[in-house]
């Protein structure tokens, strides 16, 4: 009777969540934010693998294809195909009895007086539409043939650029460039700026104003010269040149940092952390950087596409982006400059851009509240 009642006053054992957990938990209710992870985790999958997909390659110039309107159907048009197939034949002068096309195969009938040269196909193959001219049928008095020729048709549905290169792929492999530099130089940039700044705040006194006074400095030097300076030191290697970015990018949040430190290292529990022995690292660890993690993140957002931005402008300079790679930044440099002509050149590097953005901003949003720990 007693362990029967002692059973039954048991409380049932519970689980408490963890931070991370019950951040994701309140993520998930905020649907502008879910709806842009969503949208973050297209543009990944679209850098990674839209390329390798893509029906063009982005560097591959179509010569006769320059400013091609977004269609979707095929170049060359229908229109323009059978008006040069009849000019090729009329300079075999046979007489053509019909022209059709069926898909990317145009079917010419024709005649003459004389017997026709089976050479006559050569005629066909000096146009650029046409390929892999050949004779498909002949008549028993080799007066009349059947010419059969393949057209590569080709679909741009965004349109040609400038030089004649597929802006669809080209915007695949932007996606992925700029997304790199942003990953990498913000990356970076968190790493050594929530360190130095938890450090500096955490310690305070001499050591702080002493840490404080070298972001100073840096902060003094002309950005531009700086690049160039890691340009010379590093080339023209990308990824190692916007890790060196990132590596200044710093500055900013190890002072938002630092502030969001000195107000948290008398606060209750980071006293309660030193009285139970806890290492000035652990705490730093444990306690302060995860109660900053919300200004942290807020700044991430802004910081990914700064970055994108900053790989513009360097690459307006020659000091960025080299062809025959690209990023949307190029893009829309170039879209600009061709605004007049070919809108469409601005219109989808920059929707692209955009989407991005706000997808930035919007998760960032959310994750700051789901993060934040006076919402708890």
């Amino acid at each position: 009777m007693t362990d029967t009642v002692s059973t039954q006053n048991q409380l049932p054992e519970t689980r408490s969540r963890s931070l991370w957990a019950t951040a994701f938990l309140r993520l998930r209710r905020n649907k502008a934010a879910m709806a842009s992870l969503v949208v973050l985790v297209v543009y990944v999958l679209a850098g990674i693998f839209g390329p390798m997909v893509a029906p063009h390659h982005y560097s591959t110039v179509y010569s006769e294809y320059v400013k091609a309107p977004a269609s979707l159907e095929p170049y060359p048009r229908e229109a323009s195909i059978l008006p040069a197939a009849e000019d090729a034949i009329a300079r075999a002068r046979l007489d053509i009895a019909s022209v059709e096309l069926d898909s990317s195969v145009v079917r010419i009938a024709a005649s003459s007086d004389e017997e026709v040269d089976p050479r006559v196909t050569r005629y066909l193959d000096r146009s650029d539409l046409f390929t892999n001219a050949r004779i498909a049928e002949t008549s028993e008095d080799g007066r009349s043939v059947v010419m059969e020729a393949d057209v590569q048709r080709l679909r741009f549905i965004f349109g040609t650029d400038a030089n004649g290169r597929d802006l669809f792929a080209r915007i695949l492999i932007s996606i992925r460039i700029s997304l790199m530099i942003g990953a990498l130089a913000t990356c970076v940039a968190l790493l050594v700026g929530v360190l130095y700044g938890a450090t500096a705040g955490f310690i305070g006194g001499r050591i702080d104003g002493i840490m404080m006074r070298v972001v100073d400095i840096i902060y003094s030097l002309p950005f531009i010269f700086f690049v160039i300076l890691l340009v010379v030191f590093f080339g023209r290697n990308i990824i190692l040149m916007f890790i060196a970015v990132g590596a200044v990018e710093w500055l900013d949040i190890a002072r938002i940092v630092r502030g969001q430190t000195i107000s948290l290292r008398r606060r209750e529990f980071v006293l309660a952390a030193e009285a139970l022995g806890v290492s000035p690292g652990g705490i730093v660890r444990r306690h302060i950087i995860p109660n900053t993690l919300g200004p942290i993140v807020i700044y991430m957002t802004l910081l990914v596409p700064k970055v994108i931005l900053l790989e513009s402008f360097l690459s307006f300079l020659g000091l960025g982006v080299q062809e025959p790679l690209t990023s949307l930044g190029v893009l829309i440099s170039e879209g600009a400059k061709n605004m007049r002509s070919a809108p469409y050149m601005l219109l989808y590097p920059s929707i692209a851009l955009t989407v991005l953005l706000f997808a930035l901003n919007f998760l960032g949003d959310g994750l700051r509240d789901a993060l934040d720990p006076k919402d708890r």
